[in-house]
């Protein structure tokens, strides 16, 4: 347990070194973002990044999108969604998808603080909130929305040496993204941005 905790630790210290870097969809694609009309008035949005005690050391809970969703079908992603006007703020946010999406009960999880937001291609303000999962508990997959949960350890997510960079054309341009594979699983796009800014500030 001394090694779950040691970790968790790391990160407080992490989330209280202030940083205004935020990450984008764009970041490894500056020359799209230049000829990129201004992004104003950006939705907001949450996810959740649950670490949860692993048999050798902390886990992060991810999702796989069912494929026959109309947006980002089978994707991986994060428990989360726009901040609805009921939300008291992001965490509350998150909270609430964790539990829609996967049931994990927002009583479950200790918030240990949040990273600068990344911004989305398709105009939204996203916020990753970090909580750790105080006890095991059963997912309960939200019908029709999330085909599976599974865990991923979090010290293979922090290590830069696991990700790749990859590319696709997209409206008449190379786009590159980061990919970090997982045995079956495909990361990429805004969730593997997301957990590789998370791994560079831990690596700071």
């Amino acid at each position: 347990m001394k090694r779950h905790t040691d970790t968790i630790d790391a990160i407080k210290q992490m989330l209280t070194r202030s940083s205004d870097v935020r990450s984008s969809d764009f970041d490894l694609n500056p020359e799209i973002m230049a000829s990129w009309p201004e992004m104003k008035n950006l939705r907001p949005a949450a996810v959740l990044i649950p670490l949860i005690a692993g048999d050798n050391g902390l886990n992060v809970i991810l999702t796989k999108r069912a494929s026959h969703l109309k947006h980002h079908p089978g994707q991986i992603a994060f428990p989360g969604g726009k901040v609805d006007a009921s939300d008291k703020n992001e965490t509350a946010a998150a909270l609430r998808e964790a539990d829609e999406e996967i049931g994990l009960r927002p009583a479950n999880v200790d918030v240990l603080g949040h990273m600068p937001f990344h911004q989305t291609v398709t105009h939204f303000e996203i916020t990753p909130i970090i909580g750790c999962v105080k006890t095991r508990f059963t997912p309960l997959p939200e019908p029709g929305e999330v085909a599976e949960v599974f865990e991923v350890p979090l010290a293979y997510l922090t290590d830069p040496a696991n990700y790749l960079i990859e590319g696709r054309f997209w409206g008449g341009t190379k786009r590159l993204y980061y990919v970090i594979p997982y045995g079956p699983y495909y990361i990429w796009g805004a969730t593997a941005r997301m957990l590789r800014a998370f791994a560079e500030r831990m690596a700071r």
